[in-house]
């Protein structure tokens, strides 16, 4: 997400993206969590709060693994989900 931002001019970033979000993973000890089926089928039972097909799939992927969210979005706190900014 942060690299679309960067590309539409909307987030900067001091050095390229790319190179600045693979540190931030290893710095600080993340792991990616990859996309599967129950992420995908838990789309089928959001409500219409967001409709960006990106954010729904972070939105399922929180309720599957119980895991907070990074975001400052007002719509995703409607999901009844934990946020973080």
């Amino acid at each position: 997400m942060r690299v679309i931002k960067a590309q539409l001019g909307r987030l900067a970033f001091v050095q390229d993206v790319r190179q600045f979000l693979l540190e931030q993973i290893a710095d600080n000890g993340f792991s990616e969590l990859p996309i599967e089926t129950r992420h995908a089928l838990e789309i089928s039972s959001l409500p219409q709060h967001h409709r960006d097909p990106f954010d729904r799939i972070l939105i399922a992927q929180s309720i599957v693994e119980s895991l907070p969210l990074l975001t400052t979005d007002p719509a995703i706190a409607e999901y009844g989900i934990q946020t973080i900014w």
